[in-house]
């Protein structure tokens, strides 16, 4: 009867959660909501949600997102208070509409991430990006069920960079160097995560930071190509209802962003 999209977050110690863990996370928020769900056929029904591209466990995202099926009509922001307050702290409903357009997985085509590099000198980091835009290819390694996989990260990154971000000095200490670079990335196949890119940075230019990175999506959505820009997903559900307030400035910034020059 209805269909409403969700924008959700993993932060602080909730980004090593696992998307199976959030699942269930959901799954008992939409009880506690007493969320009218609609369920699949068969012989174990199941709650009707739509999971899109999640983050790899360990990173942190401002821009997850899903759809669910309701068999009743529901006001999306209500809904989305509803299903906040019954989620865990950290895991945080921040977006609701109504799906008023299709494909919503289709406008997920890239990523934007903040990686943040604690012990390595801006300048070092700067070489270091300097060397992987420059390249021609990058081959890294992965290791999967079938043993490792070798293949080249190049051409998947749109953008990568260093960037000062607000904040990042006064949340450290004074005497130690942090590098924050942001990296935009297209959805492809293999899929090119922060860590192959970290691989790609540590084969190219011997960039190793001392301690594991702090990996955070700040969005995902429709690349474009000219502008670098990747655009809201929720967008186009948004302009087709006029009903629907507008996007605050907070959520705006978090659902969209550019590629670092």
């Amino acid at each position: 009867m209805q269909r409403i999209r969700l924008r959700y977050t993993k932060r602080g110690r909730l980004r090593f959660t696992s998307h199976r863990d959030f699942q269930r996370a959901f799954e008992r928020a939409l009880r506690r909501a007493e969320v009218p769900m609609a369920y699949s056929a068969g012989f174990t029904p199941h709650p009707k949600v739509s999971y899109a591209n999640a983050a790899p466990t360990g990173t942190g995202s401002e821009a997850e997102y899903l759809e669910i099926s309701l068999t009743a009509s529901r006001d999306p922001e209500r809904l989305r208070v509803l299903l906040d307050e019954s989620m865990p702290a950290g895991l945080d409903i921040v977006e609701a509409v109504e799906a008023r357009t299709s494909g919503l997985a289709d406008r997920l085509t890239a990523s934007v991430w903040e990686l943040r590099l604690d012990g390595v000198d801006p300048a070092e980091a700067d070489r270091a990006v300097a060397a992987f835009n420059g390249a021609g290819s990058v081959e890294v390694q992965r290791r999967t069920k079938n043993g490792v996989r070798t293949f080249d990260a190049r051409p998947a990154v749109v953008g990568l960079g260093c960037v000062e971000t607000p904040g990042a000095a006064a949340d450290r200490p004074r005497d130690q160097p942090c590098a924050i670079l942001r990296l935009v990335v297209r959805h492809v196949t293999p899929a090119v995560r922060p860590d192959d890119v970290l691989s790609g940075l540590r084969a190219v230019a011997d960039l190793a930071p001392p301690v594991p990175a702090a990996v955070t999506r700040l969005a995902q959505g429709l690349l474009d190509e000219e502008t670098g820009t990747v655009t809201d997903p929720l967008a186009p559900d948004r302009e087709a209802d006029p009903a629907a307030p507008a996007i605050s400035p907070g959520a705006a910034d978090s659902a969209a962003a550019k590629a670092p020059a």
